[in-house]
């Protein structure tokens, strides 16, 4: 996708524009602060021309998607998505401070963070297939790093269900960690190109480069990395602290033939466990829901391309008289999302008013000539 400049930041209520965090192939990233409560969030949003239908779907996807796990502690969460003021559709999610997307070139990363970061993205996938949802996207650069350091899966842009699988739907990939069937586009994503890209992932965090990333310039080209994918030959690291346990394990997740691979995100995770045994330190639990787990809401449209916003409630009006009758209310107030209106009087009921405001003027004026008849001594 050709390259553009960063859309302006939105008009989001409640919130105050800080900086640019980012862009991407279909959506810029700011950096607001909340008013109530008071926190720093990210605000994902897309450019100003949003006609193009399929960017809308997979915005509004990624919204759902998100809605559906982020409480998982490794995905990233998502606090509400909306439309601004100017007719963009943005996502308010958790400010992530760091990601992996270049650390692992720049510096040496421990085994054991590795590991660690392995199995809480084994995790975050497990619970997402059993969602009946895939990710398509998994890399280094989709692993953010929360304000306590926590690694936490993000960009669910291109996630897609893992039934009712379109004939027309969208083949994206980040071609170094897809995998073989992928790069053939013999498919769009399955649970085991997933584990596939999972172990590309992490062969990367501790090799320092993509698994089939040559050193010479002009050697990784997009043919040409197709072609050494497709080939997958797994190529040890060389690391003289990762054991040849986790070789084993690396090798088996990024076998050619999706069956010789680990068959699900949990298998390939408890396996990363056995090495954090193995090498004696803390093994990472793995958090996934357990087997009677469903969605708390209804299921992904991925089709949906509506811009889909607040809606504005109203009451009928005379369902609003009867309840504010019903309670003796009589004075009524007005907010932004609910009309009220004061309740029109039964006919004839004016002349009563009118009388019974006579009668009693009357009335206080008697009692105020007695009471002063009786201060002068003229009445006894």
């Amino acid at each position: 996708m050709a390259s553009r400049l960063p859309s302006a930041p939105p008009i989001v209520p409640g919130l105050t524009y800080i900086r640019p965090l980012g862009s991407g192939g279909f959506a810029d990233v700011f950096l607001y602060e909340q008013d109530m409560p008071r926190r720093n969030v990210a605000v994902k949003v897309m450019p100003s021309d949003v006609r193009d239908p399929e960017l809308r779907r997979m915005f509004n996807a990624e919204a759902d998607v998100l809605a559906h796990l982020s409480a998982h502690p490794s995905i990233v969460t998502v606090y509400q998505a909306s439309i601004s003021a100017d007719g963009r559709p943005y996502i308010v999610m958790e400010y992530c401070p760091g990601s992996l997307s270049q650390r692992y070139r720049l510096e040496r990363l421990p085994v054991d963070e590795v590991l660690i970061t392995g199995v809480r993205m084994a995790s975050a996938l497990e619970s997402a297939h059993r969602a009946g949802l895939v990710h398509r996207d998994v890399k280094p650069s989709n692993i953010l790093i929360t304000t306590f350091g926590t690694p936490v899966l993000a960009d669910f842009g291109i996630s897609s269900s893992l039934l009712n699988r379109g004939a027309d739907e969208v083949l994206a990939m980040s071609i170094p960690w897809s995998a073989p069937e992928v790069v053939s586009e013999q498919t769009a994503g399955t649970i085991a190109s997933e584990v596939w890209s999972l172990g590309a992932t992490v062969y990367s965090l501790l090799a320092g480069h993509s698994p089939f990333e040559r050193r010479e310039r002009g050697q990784n080209t997009k043919d040409l990395l197709r072609r050494r994918i497709a080939r997958a030959t797994y190529t040890d690291i060389t690391r003289a602290d990762v054991p040849s346990s986790l070789q084993a394990v690396l090798a088996k997740a990024m076998a050619r033939e999706p069956s010789r691979r680990y068959a699900s995100a949990r298998e390939f995770g408890d396996a990363l466990r056995a090495v954090q045994g193995e090498l004696g330190g803390a093994v990472t639990p793995l958090e996934i829901p357990d087997e009677e787990w469903m969605p708390s809401s209804a299921p992904v449209d991925f089709g949906d391309s509506a811009l889909r916003g607040p809606a504005r409630s109203s009451v009928e009006h005379t369902r609003a008289r009867k309840r504010a009758a019903d309670a003796g209310m009589t004075s009524f107030a007005r907010d932004e999302d609910t009309e009220f209106s004061a309740p029109t009087p039964v006919r004839g009921s004016r002349w009563l008013w009118v009388l019974g405001a006579v009668t009693g003027g009357l009335v206080a004026v008697a009692v105020g000539v007695v009471a002063t008849l009786v201060a002068t001594g003229a009445l006894r």
